[in-house]
């Protein structure tokens, strides 16, 4: 991913690590974010160089290939019985808020990985074997998860 493109995404106040020579350093958001935030900020966060292990261990590493994020699952309630879709309105109502649901179901808020691993397992928990798709999907960097 090209960093103009990186960057247009990035979360204000993301943390930058100046390690250019990490082994890891080429696929980490913290480094590719560096030298951009150099060039364009007069002043950004920056994670402690004492902190970093320089290793895929270091606990601030964020891998910057863009992952799978889902966007909205209407389309799941069609083929859902009404018993079973109040009792996965429930369970995720209590996860996320009501209005965070809401959001979620209609595509609103993106659903990383983590998120959609939980929907689908609440859907096998409900007896819903069939594989059933959200809305749409999307490649995303996973700036926080």
């Amino acid at each position: 991913m090209k960093e103009s493109e990186l960057c247009k995404d990035m979360p204000s106040h993301y943390a930058a690590c100046l390690h250019a020579d990490c082994p890891c350093a080429a696929s980490c958001l913290h480094q590719l974010v560096y030298q951009p935030l150099m060039e364009k900020e007069a002043v950004f966060y920056l994670i402690s160089p004492l902190r970093c292990s320089k290793n895929q261990s270091c606990v601030y590493y964020r891998n910057a290939e863009p992952v799978r994020y889902a966007f909205g699952f209407k389309g799941m309630k069609e083929k859902m019985y009404p018993a079973q879709y109040r009792k996965f309105m429930s369970v995720l109502t209590a996860y996320f808020g009501y209005n965070p649901y809401f959001d979620r179901k209609k595509g609103k808020r993106a659903l990383p990985p983590k998120e959609q691993e939980f929907i689908l397992q609440t859907l096998k928990k409900l007896g819903i074997e069939e594989p059933l798709e959200f809305d749409r999907y999307e490649n995303r960097v996973n700036w926080k998860d």
